[in-house]
């Protein structure tokens, strides 16, 4: 057993071998090499063509994938100073069915030329960064933000 067998499980063919055995095989079966040649040079063509196609379909699924996406994203026009609501996407990790997985209002500060929005979260004074694709305009009213507990007792 060889040291390549040991540590791989398989035997290891050198080239060498394999020339041998192909050389061995022709002889055998009295194939024309010539004819043989030719025959193996037309299905390497033949694969290299089939290659090109495959990847020719492959760079248009890209494409039109590409376009279809690029389709979805919606344009918006974001105001600064207007309020917004911001999509938890980690929420899913949470079940819950219904709760929302919209926060917020939050108040736009700023936009940036490449999509990014800051936020100010008027509750704590916090300030944050994040993707414009994670908020939507919030066209509620203001709402009092404050908390009423009712104690519920029996008669």
């Amino acid at each position: 057993m060889s040291p390549y067998q040991l540590v791989y499980g398989k035997a290891c063919h050198l080239p060498v071998e394999l020339e041998h055995k192909t050389f061995w095989a022709v002889k055998k079966l009295n194939f024309d090499l010539q004819k043989a040649g030719s025959a193996r040079l037309l299905q390497l063509n033949e694969l290299e063509e089939h290659r090109m196609f495959s990847y020719e379909s492959a760079k248009l699924y890209k494409e039109k994938t590409k376009a279809w996406h690029d389709k979805q994203i919606q344009k918006r026009e974001l105001i600064p100073g207007t309020e917004v609501l911001l999509f938890n996407s980690r929420l899913r990790l949470f079940l819950g069915k219904l709760k929302s997985r919209w926060s917020g209002p939050f108040k736009l500060v700023r936009v940036y030329p490449y999509g990014a929005v800051d936020l100010l979260d008027e509750r704590s004074g916090c300030e944050f960064k994040v993707n414009g694709q994670r908020v939507k305009q919030y066209w509620g009213e203001s709402v009092a933000r404050m908390k009423i507990t009712t104690v519920l007792s029996d008669p």
